[in-house]
């Protein structure tokens, strides 16, 4: 897609379609303040009908009613096959991971946006989010401690998924003529397949892919984020509890701003946003975990014990797995493509290496970051107290913190606000390159009023329906995404074998040298 600049004409509409964004969401927000919660009843009721009829569609049961939802099983079969089929790259290339983030693999002649290091960075401000806040907490709530063990489980799976779709963005991805990146699963379902003889499946399963990609980008990567920073905020701030439109305002006006820039800009904001909240939530757990270290190991053994108790929750073990595999993909995005779109756009001729890198982003979001708060919630034990029964999503986690450190819930809100932010970020690149692909790249603007408009909306409606729609939207993605994947599988197998045959070999090492060697000797 075009780079989206305040230069030109495209620059002028964008500008113009923010202006509209924020000259008709003041008369919503004036029409909800009015009428109070009945304003927003007319929303919700339209949700619940949409809900209703995805919930037929795309979540239903294997084995009953008490059975597991047929796109988690998917999820779960397509981490398991990944993983064994690329004999577990999750383990056996993360020092590589680490060494190609470092940037010792780097060669600036070649083609792309971003370095290796931005793309991850713009991958993981659209993974470590108020996910990693409020989504554990959410896990917790739903299917108890044990919901955490498998959210582990699912983010170790899930590295190796998102290594296969992301060598795939990286090596079917198209340089457009004014040299920008077009990539992600709308490209390697149609030109993959259709390399293997497939074409016509391709482009089905690829527009199929795109349309499911646009409108999960309103849900999961800007509704409930917003509806997350929004409890954040109001849980220090009483205020905006009463208007909830007027921070639906001030949020959907900060994210209007920023994506007018593109793939380039996000990758600095994240670069930049992204390490600074990592750090700062990181050491406010450790900070907790310190204050309550001689209870840690009581508290990882609540987690695993519960994984395989049948009462820890309603559903049992099964519904304990149900919800960490739910909460694990929402957070890290394994399996569902979107991450590919962000890692097409890196600068290397070498797909596996950006696969590779990939890898990491369910290790830090899921494996480090989630259980980091999953031990902070269990460790503080506010999750079961019935004081605290009405509490959830970004609210428990505040309050879990407050135990030990009392001022944190104000670095709650203003993490939760910067990570709603840069997830909002990330995910409308997504969602702009999905939508020119089906539209084409004049049109991308309707797509940005559309976005902001549901942003706006997410903070005026109740996190059941919010969280409800999300979760469904955004695991239809799985579908297109992991059949695709699969029938890939043996082209990146093979692109696997040689990268590792050359990576050992030291031939690799070699030729960036050489790359780097100055001309004049």
């Amino acid at each position: 897609m075009k780079k989206i600049s305040l230069r030109g004409s495209n620059g002028l509409i964008s500008a113009l379609s923010i202006a509209i964004v924020l000259a008709v969401v003041p008369k919503i927000a004036s029409a909800q303040a009015e009428s109070g919660s009945a304003g927003t009843g007319g929303v919700e009721a339209i949700f619940q009908n949409i809900i209703d009829v995805l919930n037929v569609l795309i979540y239903f049961k294997i084995g009953g009613e008490n059975g597991i939802p047929f796109i988690v099983l998917w999820l779960i079969a397509g981490g398991i096959f990944f993983t064994l089929r690329m004999g577990f790259i999750n383990i056996r290339g993360f020092k590589h991971a680490i060494d190609v983030v470092r940037g010792k693999f780097d060669d600036d002649e070649d083609e792309g946006d971003v370095s290796h290091f931005q793309a991850l960075a713009a991958a993981l401000s659209g993974t470590v989010g108020i996910g990693n806040i409020a989504g554990v907490a959410i896990a917790i709530r739903m299917g108890g401690p044990g919901a955490a063990f498998w959210m582990t489980v699912a983010g170790f799976l899930g590295m190796s998924s998102k290594f296969a779709e992301c060598t795939l963005g990286q090596k079917f991805r198209i340089i457009k003529p004014d040299g920008t990146v077009g990539g992600g699963p709308m490209y390697y379902l149609s030109r993959g397949l259709s390399s293997i003889g497939m074409s016509r499946f391709g482009k089905g399963l690829g527009v199929l892919y795109a349309i499911s990609c646009a409108i999960a980008t309103m849900g999961a990567g800007n509704m409930f984020q917003a509806n997350q920073a929004y409890a954040a905020v109001s849980n220090v701030l009483p205020f905006f509890e009463n208007f909830a439109w007027l921070f639906g305002i001030i949020l959907i006006a900060i994210v209007g701003l920023v994506i007018i820039g593109g793939i380039e800009r996000i990758g600095s904001v994240a670069g930049i946003l992204v390490p600074v909240m990592a750090v700062i939530y990181t050491i406010a757990c450790v900070w907790v975990m310190l204050v309550k270290f001689t209870s840690i190991p009581a508290a990882i053994g609540t987690i695993v014990t519960s994984a395989f108790n049948p009462q820890a929750v309603a559903g049992g073990a099964i519904g304990a797995i149900i919800i960490g595999f739910q909460r694990a993909v929402f957070s890290n995005e394994a399996g569902i493509g979107s991450a590919a779109i962000a890692h097409s756009a890196a600068r290397t001729d070498e797909p596996v290496r950006e696969g590779i890198v990939a890898l990491l982003e369910p290790f830090i979001d899921t494996m480090f970051i989630c259980n980091l708060t999953a031990i902070v919630i269990v460790l503080t034990g506010v999750y079961a107290d019935p004081n605290s029964i009405d509490l959830d999503g970004a609210q428990l986690s505040a309050a879990s913190f407050e135990t030990i450190i009392g001022w944190f819930p104000l670095v709650i809100a203003v993490a939760g606000f910067l990570f709603a932010i840069s997830t909002m970020i990330s995910w409308s690149y997504y969602g702009q390159l999905a939508w020119a692909y089906l539209f084409g790249d004049r049109t991308v603007n309707i797509y940005k009023v559309l976005f902001l408009l549901c942003g706006f909306i997410g903070t005026i409606i109740n996190l059941d329906l919010v969280l409800e729609f999300s979760d469904i939207v955004l695991l239809a993605m799985s579908l297109p995404n992991l059949l695709g994947c699969v029938l890939l599988s043996g082209v990146v197998a093979k692109e696997l074998n040689s990268y590792m045959s050359r990576l050992q070999s030291g031939e690799m090492l070699a030729e960036n040298e050489e790359v780097r060697e100055p001309v004049l000797k």
